[in-house]
């Protein structure tokens, strides 16, 4: 999808009928990101309109000349579901998860293919390199943290860091194409 550059400054201009837009063509791909992290419908639901209004509220801070507004918005959606998962409510709603529950949440949080596929990345984040997918996987679909993702990976921050951004141009280049 080509960026709506036109439609972003209208919404960054404060029209409200650009910003509807600007929902309509990203609340699905959003939606699949904060799901990913959050694995609960209404949470998501909750989340994603936490996230809309972040970035309205936010939009001023988005400039066109230096990064694609859907990697912009992405990084909005991840952290704030992120912080979703780390409140209290969250946490106490988790505790008692049943036995079914628990392997349903293990089953999917191995099914990167089906996260990537439904916000249409998948046939991009096949072509990285494994090292990227696994750090993708961890800091875009799983919602670890960077300081997570490098324990999990027995790998140093600085290395993480370094190679999230260096995965994410490399996506980005083939999205682009």
């Amino acid at each position: 999808m080509r960026q709506p550059d036109e439609l972003i400054l209208e919404m960054q201009n404060g029209n409200e009928k650009a910003f509807a837009r600007i929902y309509t063509l990203y609340s699905e791909a959003l939606y699949g990101i904060v799901y990913s992290v959050v694995r609960d419908s209404d949470l998501a639901e909750e989340t994603l309109q936490d996230v809309f209004i972040k970035i309205w509220n936010n939009s001023k801070s988005y400039d066109i000349n230096k990064g694609r507004f859907f990697t912009w918005a992405l990084n909005i959606a991840r952290n704030t579901s992120i912080d979703a998962t780390r409140s209290k409510a969250y946490k106490n709603s988790k505790k008692n998860l049943s036995t079914t529950n628990f392997v349903d949440i293990i089953s999917s949080t191995d099914n990167l293919n089906k996260k990537t596929n439904s916000i249409g990345i998948a046939k991009f984040v096949e072509r990285l390199k494994p090292v990227c997918i696994k750090i993708i996987d961890l800091l875009y679909f799983k919602g670890y943290t960077q300081v997570d993702a490098a324990k999990e990976l027995e790998m140093p921050l600085g290395t993480i860091k370094t190679r999230n951004r260096n995965c994410i141009k490399e996506l980005q280049m083939q999205v682009l194409g």
